[in-house]
């Protein structure tokens, strides 16, 4: 394989491990990890907008970290978990957070909205109790031209509230948490 002026283009063949499955991926060493995702493994969930880290739809979590997928090279990821957007789902059923950003109508076009789920996903993860205030600064960071943010941060707030009741539910029917405790 040839490229620019005739020089030969190097391949490598990497090992991806995404959503829990192992891909062994034959990529040239500059190929960005958003393009390894749609183009090699066609999981085109994760979304191409700016090519510069700027408007976060390209975000996975790399090592249940938030990362944005166009500014790493597909060999960096190489031995880490990658997640997208099409692991949230359980089959047909939708997760947690996918739901409650339906609920509270957080997505109108939806071009930014995996970005979202998965910067999200990450920091729910990291901060369960996070204020409405924390996640409106996180959110900040991605953008998305339709919404005005609120109904996202409604929807990743009533998110953190179900899973920290839930967590409650469990811990007390367990007998791990008393009174008082939180």
């Amino acid at each position: 394989m040839t490229g620019a002026a005739g020089r030969p283009q190097h391949q490598q063949l990497i090992s991806l491990h995404v959503n829990g499955e192992l891909h062994e991926v034959l990529t040239e060493p500059r190929r960005t990890l958003v393009d390894a995702l749609r183009h090699d493994l066609r999981l085109t969930g994760t979304h191409v907008g700016c090519e510069h880290g700027i408007c976060g739809a390209c975000t996975v979590l790399l090592d249940g970290a938030p990362v944005r997928a166009c500014l790493m090279f597909a060999a960096q990821a190489e031995g880490r978990e990658i997640r997208t957007v099409e692991s949230l789902a359980d089959g047909r059923e939708l997760s947690d957070l996918q739901q409650a950003f339906s609920r509270h109508h957080g997505l109108q076009c939806g071009f930014c909205t995996p970005g979202f789920l998965m910067l999200a996903e990450g920091f729910l993860a990291e901060r369960p109790a996070a204020s409405k205030e924390e996640i409106r600064e996180v959110v900040a960071s991605n953008l998305c031209r339709c919404t005005g943010y609120q109904t996202i941060v409604e929807a990743i707030d009533d998110c953190a509230t179900r899973r920290r009741a839930a967590l409650r539910e469990r811990l007390e029917g367990a007998g791990q948490l008393t009174d008082g405790q939180d």
